[in-house]
């Protein structure tokens, strides 16, 4: 973790991969409010998670989207759903893929993890679609 950031290929791609998926404002918020404390955290997700994982080759963002959704729910990490929920108008997810995913959560982690999950992406849905009708006026 002594690494200045930006120094690895790594770190780079998955700064790009990250800002592609969750939104250059949702990233510069994560990084103007890390402290000494919390940005080797903050550096190694985006290596990590971002430059490791969402940048291989095998799974395209859309289904990336839908398995870290479906863990996320299962897992019970709600703001975390929130966020990726909103994060599918940048990697294809559709609802209908949130829905599928969700479905296979009540059957295999539980009905009230889904059940959670749909009240999530609900309530992101209501949130995603007023500002689209905002900025259509």
């Amino acid at each position: 973790m002594d690494e200045v950031p930006g120094n690895s290929a790594r770190y780079r791609s998955g700064l790009a991969v990250r800002r592609s998926v969750l939104g250059d404002r949702h990233v510069d918020r994560a990084a103007n409010a890390a402290t000494d404390f919390d940005r080797p955290f903050q550096n190694l997700i985006t290596e990590a998670a971002w430059g490791t994982v969402w940048a291989r080759p095998g799974f395209t963002r859309r289904e990336r989207s839908i398995v870290t959704l479906a863990l996320l729910a299962a897992l019970g990490h709600d703001e975390e759903v929130a966020m990726h929920v909103r994060a599918t108008a940048n990697t294809g997810a559709s609802r209908d893929d949130i829905c599928e995913a969700f479905l296979h959560v009540a059957i295999y982690a539980g009905v009230p993890a889904a059940n959670r999950a749909f009240k999530i992406a609900k309530g992101v849905f209501s949130e995603m679609d007023e500002s689209q009708n905002v900025h259509a006026r």
